[in-house]
């Protein structure tokens, strides 16, 4: 009995389960009102169907976005499926977002994401370039994957190459013990000379430990091994942009595809065709010539689409904007 318990608590702390029964009470009695018309057990079901397909983290605050390892993963996945097309519509002229912009695009589906995080993101691609030259959605996808992901392992990481550089104890190492997700400021260690760096040997056995202690995610120590050991001494930004570019990192995580099928995602694009045809068919074609009849016409009421990505409870908020301005529909509705 006590093995069935003990394995039954660690497999809730390892899924985060009460973390996210703790959101969906709250959800709930926040929504209250709202939920009382479709009843508990169909909010709890659609709750945790929206963390199961991945689509709870839309429009959360930042300290959900972050809290769990799925809700990290979920976060990737579903900006690599709404701004996929910034790099495939653009072609060989793909390099055309800056730092401040890709934080506006993180910041459409997380209104408060920390401008620290992009801004790490973006040294991993651009090293010692300015911060404001263009990078190119997948390598600023890749990048910032490893550090949205892995951000408190990076911490220690950095921690551990300042000290390798100093001359410090290599078997001290750091770890985060601050669950707030709070990023602190990382100063960029030097990597000025590529001739520079510490010893990769020396570098992955501080990391090995960093990883048998952690309690945070951290890459998979074969990757890691295999990284360090094909190179004498390695930079601090040499050490993340190889992290960024392993694809057997990028499969371990399990949030974005490979490479080079990046701009593809077929039950994405089926569901765009969908919403288009749905558009498409409430469009009202009206004659050039009848511009002042149309200026006459009574203003019609289109029916909601309701969006694939919107859990039940999300929908509180965004009726809450519209109320007062759109009240025949939302008694129809009722």
């Amino acid at each position: 009995i006590l093995t069935s318990v003990s394995y039954s608590l660690l497999f809730t702390a390892q899924r985060h389960v009460l973390t996210y029964m703790e959101d969906a009470v709250s959800q709930l009695l926040e929504n209250r009102e709202d939920i009382s018309q479709y009843g508990i057990a169909r909010f709890f079901t659609e709750y945790f169907n929206s963390v199961r397909q991945g689509t709870h983290i839309l429009f959360r605050e930042f300290s959900f976005v972050q809290a769990t390892p799925h809700n990290r993963a979920s976060f990737l996945r579903t900006f690599w499926r709404c701004f996929r097309t910034v790099g495939k519509n653009g072609g060989k002229y793909s390099s055309i977002c800056c730092s401040p912009e890709y934080h506006c695009l993180l910041q459409l589906l997380c209104p408060d994401f920390p401008m620290e995080l992009t801004e790490k993101a973006a040294r991993i691609v651009l090293m010692d370039d300015a911060m404001d030259c263009l990078m190119s959605f997948s390598d600023f996808l890749f990048a910032f994957q490893i550090q949205f992901y892995y951000s408190e392992f990076l911490e220690s990481v950095a921690a551990i190459y300042q000290d390798l550089l100093a001359g410090k104890n290599p078997n001290t190492v750091i770890v985060p013990t601050s669950s707030s997700g709070q990023h602190r400021q990382r100063q960029p260690p030097n990597d000025c000379n590529p001739l520079e760096g510490v010893e990769a040997s020396l570098f992955y056995q501080c990391l090995e430990s960093l990883c048998d202690r952690s309690k945070y995610s951290c890459p998979p120590s074969a990757h890691v091994k295999e990284i360090l050991s094909s190179v004498q001494r390695m930079t601090f930004y040499g050490f993340l942009m190889a992290l960024a570019k392993d694809q057997g990192i990028n499969r371990a995580l399990g949030a974005l595809p490979d490479k080079g099928d990046l701009f593809l995602d077929p039950a994405m694009d089926q569901e765009l065709e969908k919403l288009v045809a749905q558009v498409s068919g409430l469009s009202v074609s009206v004659p050039a010539s009848s511009s002042t009849d149309t200026a006459n016409m009574p203003i019609r009421s289109s029916p909601r689409i309701n969006s694939p990505w919107k859990p039940l409870h999300h929908r509180r908020k965004m009726d809450a904007e519209s109320e007062g301005s759109n009240e025949e529909t939302d008694s129809s509705e009722n």
